[in-house]
């Protein structure tokens, strides 16, 4: 069949492309593009032409060109007496703003300069720079090159003690206020099919979740957004309203993982397609064992990436590695023995080695972690967190003997409250206070 043969009614280019019926007509009356040729009863009928047609429009759009300046493109190359579909030097052309695309230097140039206003807390400043840079240059480089890396270097500088929690929460107000700004000036999607996006509960974490869904929205994708910390009841109510064709979830840390990891078993018994991301996934790769989910990748790009895939295909969930009865047995009997532990383990700490309401949160944070690592069915997921937990305090003139005290304390109370069902637990606390002692032996 010829490729100009039209054959194919709306339904089927709708579901070739992801272009809803009522784009796919506005396109037609606006632009002239494409051209379906009329049944005798006046319904479009479609070549293979056309169709390519649509792709090849979507795919300009992707890489930062509006519909209208795609369609002067096709236009200009056309009256060139060049076949778009065949001319490969598209992706030259300058973007909309005039400006080529950044290169490495002049990004990490305007990275610096927005960071150094953040940190010297000069708001004006720093929405001038971003301004800037999104006159001359595509969203997603600012958005991923400049603020996602941006504000990690300050979440890092924090984490180092060089940079105060007063400035990091000034630049991640700075960019929440941006991203939303941006996401409610997005134009209406051209695509077929919702994508729910939302934290799990206790995730606070929303900076990767806005960029998120501006990379999808700028892709033509609908998105509905539920923000950060969603408990599991509310999702579910939201599910009936919103009937999304794809649900996304973000976890950051091991306990929103577990939490993350209730969620996806739901979804799954409810037939719903789910996917997810988060940075705890791409430091313990083991994790995504345990998730009936598909995983979106460890940057943004590849979430964006995999999500299209996942919208033409969703193919059937991963089976999470099940859960040893021997876990299953000590998580339930840790809860009723969590509290007793933290008690005895505080009395036993000597009152001049950290404020008692620092030891509480280092007990509730440790306690929060075992739970997680128990329902997630592996203790090692554990040392991650305790890498982390090692490093912070570290950085804050918190001692190592300090953190190795507490450790053995917990120990000490653990032992002497959890009988046999708390063997995994048990087993792991002996293995840590052991390399503790280890060290300190060492040392001496």
């Amino acid at each position: 069949m010829d490729s100009t043969t039209p054959a194919f009614n709306l339904k089927a280019v709708v579901q070739e492309t992801g272009i809803k019926p009522d784009t796919l007509r506005a396109w037609e009356r606006r632009y002239g593009l494409p051209e379906p040729d009329r049944t005798g009863g006046g319904h479009r009928l479609y070549s293979q032409r056309n169709i390519d047609t649509l792709r090849w429009l979507i795919a300009r759009q992707e890489e930062g060109l509006s519909i209208s300046r795609a369609v002067d493109m096709w236009r200009h190359l056309e009256g060139e007496g060049q076949d778009p579909l065949s001319t490969g030097d598209y992706g030259l052309v300058e973007p909309e703003a005039g400006s080529p695309l950044l290169v490495g230097e002049e990004v990490t140039a305007f990275r610096n300069q927005w960071v150094e206003a953040c940190m010297g807390f000069n708001e004006r400043s720093a929405d001038q720079i971003l301004a800037q840079g999104f006159a001359l240059f595509p969203a997603e480089v600012v958005c991923l090159e400049v603020l996602q890396r941006g504000i990690r270097e300050i979440g890092q500088g924090w984490y180092e003690g060089r940079i105060s929690v007063q400035q990091e929460h000034f630049a991640s107000a700075l960019v929440i206020r941006k991203l939303e700004s941006l996401l409610s000036a997005t134009p209406p999607p051209i695509r077929s099919g919702r994508i729910l996006v939302a934290g799990t509960a206790d995730e606070e974490h929303v900076i990767g979740q806005l960029i998120f869904q501006l990379l999808l929205r700028r892709k033509g994708w609908e998105t509905v957004y539920l923000g950060a910390s969603v408990p599991i009841q509310r999702l579910q109510e939201s599910l009936d309203v919103v009937r999304p064709q794809l649900v996304v979830l973000t976890a950051q840390q091991l306990h929103t993982a577990a939490t993350l990891q209730t969620m996806t078993a739901i979804l799954g018994a409810k037939s719903i397609p789910v996917a997810y991301a988060g940075r705890i996934f791409s430091i313990s790769p083991g994790l995504r064992t345990r998730i009936a989910g598909h995983y979106l990748g460890d940057t943004l790009q590849q979430a964006v990436d995999r999500v299209e895939s996942l919208m033409h295909a969703p193919g059937i969930l991963p089976e999470p590695l099940p859960v040893s009865p021997e876990y299953q047995a000590s998580r339930i009997h840790f809860q009723t023995k969590s509290t007793p532990i933290q008690a005895r383990m505080m009395i036993a700490m000597d009152p001049g080695d950290m404020q008692p309401s620092h030891l509480e949160v280092a007990g509730l944070n440790l306690t929060r972690s075992i739970h997680a690592a128990l329902q997630l069915g592996d203790m090692r997921l554990m040392g991650v967190e305790m890498e982390w937990i090692q490093g912070l305090l570290h950085n804050f003139s918190i001692s190592e003997e300090i953190l190795n005290r507490f450790m053995l304390a917990y120990r000490d109370a653990a032992h002497a409250l959890l009988g046999p069902e708390g063997q995994p637990i048990l087993a792991w606390l002996d293995e840590i206070c052991a390399t503790i002692v280890t060290h300190a032996e060492v040392v001496e």
